[in-house]
């Protein structure tokens, strides 16, 4: 057990614990996106609280244990990307003096430490207003209801699609250098993951955007 941890503590294991649990994540955003796109079907919401009403069971068992685990695996992949970002920056030292960052290194890798953190405020929020008072907490009314009042505040909204650009910035690197490190990185693969990430990236972001920004413009529509 020794050098499992001696390897996950390594560079080069942070960076596999990096992109596996970077992978994880974005396949639950991809779960996660399909559950919200309920949002917009013109049912009055029905779909939505539903499939809300199922995965908040408390006899869910499976859902409990994978809620678990996401919340280890977000906090972990923010604690080790930080770890990652100061052992790289101490790697690159003095040396570097005349580094020039925008020729070495594109704009979504040097933007993932600031992305990541403001995504990781975003999410403390983002699980406050929803997550801990509508699963954990005793919320009047319906998340439906709690989805409308937060996404009909344009600061909010705002905050939120401030937050998805962000994200993509951040998942376009983070696919692309995951499958890197997990040992696709010849060069006949790099133009496909490469759009992979960017595909990727895009439409989990739009899909996402298109729910504060429907449930928003119908507040200002006056509609219902």
């Amino acid at each position: 057990m020794g050098w499992f941890i001696k390897f996950i503590d390594s560079s080069l294991g942070k960076k596999l614990v990096m992109a596996l649990t970077g992978l994880f994540l974005a396949l639950f955003l991809l779960e996660h996106l399909g559950g919200n796109l309920l949002l917009l079907i013109n049912d009055g919401g029905e779909a939505f609280t539903t499939f809300s009403e199922v995965m908040a069971s408390p006899y869910n068992i499976i859902i409990r244990v994978i809620e678990y685990g996401l919340f280890i695996l977000m906090f972990y992949h923010a604690v080790n990307g930080v770890r990652l970002w100061f052992l790289n920056k101490r790697s690159r030292g003095q040396a570097y003096e005349s580094y020039n960052p925008s020729a070495n290194s594109t704009l979504f890798s040097r933007t993932m430490i600031l992305s990541g953190s403001i995504i990781f405020i975003f999410l403390v929020i983002h699980l406050r207003t929803f997550f801990f008072p509508y699963r954990l907490g005793d919320a009047p009314g319906s998340m439906y209801e709690g989805v409308i009042e937060a996404f009909s505040d344009p600061v909010y909204s705002g905050f939120y699609l401030l937050a998805l650009v962000l994200l993509a910035f951040h998942l376009i690197h983070g696919v692309q250098s995951a499958f890197q490190t997990l040992g696709l990185n010849h060069n006949k693969y790099t133009p496909f993951i490469k759009g992979f990430g960017i595909v990727f990236a895009v439409v989990i972001c739009a899909g996402f955007a298109s729910i504060p920004i429907y449930f928003l413009f119908r507040s200002m529509s006056g509609g219902m």
